[in-house]
């Protein structure tokens, strides 16, 4: 790699431009634990530091909650689902709250994005335009089904009529991630309401203070105390407490497969609570040979540096067909070194800092891995000024399957770039991998299109579009990407169990033994022993149930 290339926008003065950070717009307002409609103190008293990913300065202290408060929460929870009104209330009400809730979203926009910004590194103009919208969208679609929500008439052999109930299933227990605070708060809250549950959500330790602030905001909507309650804390206390817990009824927790199958075997461990799993990935996103490169180059971008990086679908094994890949290359570095990287509050940025110092040193690891592996660095490898967790956006090139960068989630800025001959070789490739939660195909063959749609083995396929996540499109993983989906009909499923009701159909003549029925039945009735029967009554040809 020519050692000079990128340094006309990699320059001194845009990185002096990162060392001074913009004051946000935005008074942290809520720092402590949510048991019961209150905001309290940890039991022990303690708090951490949420930082600032720009400086790596404090923003806040924010209490650390344990088992012992996870205790206090799951016990307001299930006090609230036992013997409070939000499970008892009508579905129509409930509906109202969230509705209510969507509105406060909208009004408080800017505060949201701002404290999301301040917590995460991830750009004001990302936060304020798609993220606090979708959470409103997200409310929404969950409020309009709460009354909708029903069981079915099922036909059976014999006399017998049918129904099944569809009901809450009880205290949830949710574990967000640092990488989309407050979306992952509503793929998860907004169902469990709406199906009548009460919750207790673990937030990141990284990034709570969005939630903690949108949660103020939903008491504010009318949700009565001890339906939602949230402990901030560390996975190996808090979240551990909230998996292992025996009044917790069900489990989903977003984040790394690693931490995922502790959640699963301490579930499992514990009151064999069920669990839903969305972890992690090493999406393919391949580029066919009738490619437009262009616009496959500017696709290929978002799908792996939207957000700096850190998401769990990002396409961040790019295949490229043999017959477009030098070109590919050249034009995918050159759109990396036009990434415009700085103060993710300052207008135009499109990349800010990695979430904190751990994952900033990790994927320099990666990089040097890259380096190390034998992969042509095409540009970046390095970080971005001298002051935070930022980051140079990184192509590599000549990328094998068998090195680290193109097995392991980097989970940052780093675009590897793989060469493919066939179609056949290209789709035995992308599957071979252990993480199966998206892809991304790009081409203008609907044959093509067709055939990768039904081959890869993952949940989501983007078809010339990536990262799209409509309210009603579900999502989740095959393999060690998680299992279950959220968002769409299918996010409710994991919040509701089905009970089956069966009835007796007794059926009644004008015969001597149904009339003795009907008066043992009437004198039951007088006296208070009521028995329940579906009665169907015959007169000549017709029947009354």
């Amino acid at each position: 790699m020519d050692s000079d290339r990128g340094i006309g926008k990699y320059s001194t003065a845009a990185a002096a431009a990162v060392e001074d950070a913009i004051t946000p717009p935005v008074k942290v307002g809520y720092t402590k634990l949510l048991i019961n409609g209150q905001f309290v103190d940890a039991a022990s008293g303690k708090t951490f530091p949420t930082l600032d990913p720009r400086t790596g300065d404090v923003i806040a202290h924010v209490a650390e909650g344990d088992a012992e408060d996870v205790n206090r929460a799951v016990a307001a929870a299930r006090k609230a689902f036992d013997e409070g009104p939000w499970p008892k209330m009508t579905a129509y009400e409930r509906s109202r709250v969230l509705f209510r809730f969507a509105d406060l979203i909208e009004k408080h926009n800017d505060e949201l994005a701002a404290l999301e910004t301040w917590d995460n590194g991830k750009p004001f103009e990302q936060s304020a335009k798609i993220e606090i919208p979708m959470v409103a969208r997200f409310f929404r679609y969950y409020a309009g089904y709460a009354d909708k929500i029903h069981g079915l008439t099922v036909p059976a052999d014999g006399p017998y009529h049918v129904q099944t109930l569809h009901e809450p299933i009880g205290v949830a227990g949710q574990i967000i991630p640092w990488n989309f605070p407050l979306v992952m708060f509503a793929w998860k809250v907004a169902p469990a309401l709406a199906c009548g549950n009460t919750i207790v959500l673990k937030t990141a330790e990284q990034t709570p203070l969005s939630a903690l602030y949108a949660a103020h905001l939903l008491h504010e909507a009318g949700l009565p105390p001890g339906a939602l309650n949230m402990v901030s804390g560390f996975g190996p206390t808090a979240g551990a407490a909230i998996a292992s817990h025996m009044d917790v009824d069900k489990v989903a927790f977003t984040g790394s497969t690693a931490t995922g199958k502790i959640v699963l075997e301490l579930a499992a461990k514990s009151n064999l609570k069920t669990v839903t799993l969305e972890l992690g990935g090493k999406s393919p996103f391949i580029v066919c040979e009738d490619a437009d490169v262009d616009k496959a180059v500017e696709l290929a971008h978002f799908a792996l540096f939207f957000n700096q990086g850190q998401c769990c679908c990002a396409g961040s094994r790019t295949f490229v067909h043999e017959r477009v890949y030098d070109e590919f290359v050249e034009k995918a570095t050159a759109r990396a070194e036009k990434r415009v990287v700085g103060d993710p509050f300052k207008g135009g940025i499109e990349q800010g800092p990695q979430i904190d110092s751990d994952q900033f040193e990790k994927i320099l690891k990666y990089i040097d891995y890259g380096i190390k592996g034998g992969a042509t660095l095409e540009t970046g490898g390095e970080r971005f000024g001298s002051k935070g967790y930022y980051i140079k956006p990184t192509v590599f090139s000549n990328v094998k399957d068998d090195m680290q960068i193109a097995k392991d989630e980097i989970f940052g800025p780093v675009q590897t770039v793989l060469k493919y001959k066939e179609l056949d070789e290209v789709i035995k490739r992308a599957n071979n991998s252990h993480y199966g939660l998206a892809a991304g195909v790009f081409t203008q063959n609907i044959d093509t299109a067709n055939t990768l749609t039904r081959a890869l083995r993952v949940g989501s396929v983007w078809i010339n579009c990536f990262d799209v996540f409509d309210a009603s499109i579900p999502f989740g993983g095959y393999k060690m990407s998680g299992n279950g989906r959220e968002k769409g009909i299918y996010g409710l499923q994991n919040y509701l169990q089905v009970k089956a009701v069966i009835w007796v159909i007794v059926f009644i003549g004008k015969d001597k033994a149904s009339q003795h029925f009907i008066t043992t039945l009437f004198h039951s009735f007088q006296s208070g022993n009521s028995i329940p029967y579906m009665l169907s009554i015959s007169s000549h040809d017709k029947s009354y149930s």
